[in-house]
């Protein structure tokens, strides 16, 4: 069974920095053969998608909100996925999820808690 389980989450005042990881394990196939996503969910909103990396760890995708601003990256050695996220706005305030993903299967972390406060 897939675990993903984030860390890195936290009070930041605006303009700071975090960086958020997610490590998986128990995948069936290599790590490196998932996408790999990071959501997330404001209060009283859906959940959206920040930004994805496809399975060779070339390409990347970034909602408008935070291109710019946010860098997704992997490491398939550690089975991790990292978000940088840099400027940060109040915004920006959300449960960050990590997701993986081939053809139909998906997979959620528990969230992390971002807090964008003065």
């Amino acid at each position: 069974q897939v675990q993903l389980v984030e860390s890195g989450g936290g009070l930041v005042q605006p303009g700071g920095s975090l960086r958020l990881s997610c490590v998986g394990s128990g995948f069936t196939l290599s790590f490196r053969l998932y996408a790999m996503n990071w959501y997330r969910q404001a209060p009283g909103k859906e959940r959206e998608l920040v930004a994805g990396i496809i399975p060779a760890g070339g390409s990347t995708n970034y909602a408008d909100s935070v291109k710019g601003r946010f860098t997704i990256s992997r490491d398939n050695a550690k089975n991790t996925v990292y978000l940088q996220m840099n400027s940060l706005k109040f915004e920006d305030t959300a449960v960050y999820y990590c997701n993986a993903a081939r053809g139909p299967f998906g997979s959620w972390g528990q969230g992390t808690q971002v807090t964008v406060s003065s």
